[in-house]
């Protein structure tokens, strides 16, 4: 069963494991709880049986009139079976009260945020792939 869950603080390193498959330089789990911990908001969907966190969502907000939200991954095993969609929606609950909520994410994956009701924007970035681990 997975358990939702809007804090951070009693996940252990440990519960962190495979996430940011593909990554050059990906975050060690420490530095993972660290992102998790220093967001203004997260929800993390955490397997009672195993005790794993098998997804999360951040967001980083101004709690006035906007928010954007850099990350939503879930574990390969767990996708296709709801848990993004899940954090995603519970995410969009939390901050329903904000003028704007945005995010960036690749064209491939757009038809899963207009699915949740989000519609497509043109955005700027810029990227410090050295920096990609939080090190």
């Amino acid at each position: 069963m997975i358990e939702y869950r809007h804090s951070a603080e009693d996940i252990t390193p440990a519960q962190l494991k495979g996430f940011f498959a593909g990554w050059p330089n990906p975050p060690a789990p420490d530095v993972h709880l660290r992102l998790l911990r220093n967001s203004d908001a997260v929800v993390l969907a955490v397997d009672t049986a195993t005790g794993q966190v098998v997804g999360f969502i951040t967001a980083i907000t101004d709690n006035v009139l906007a928010a954007y939200i850099p990350f939503l991954e879930v574990l390969p095993a767990y996708q296709h079976q709801g848990v993004g969609q899940t954090l995603v929606r519970r995410m969009l609950e939390r901050l329903q009260d904000l003028y704007m909520i945005d995010l960036l994410c690749d064209a491939e994956v757009q038809p899963f945020y207009e699915q949740l009701g989000m519609f497509r924007a043109v955005g700027m970035c810029a990227r410090n792939f050295d920096r990609q681990s939080g090190q």
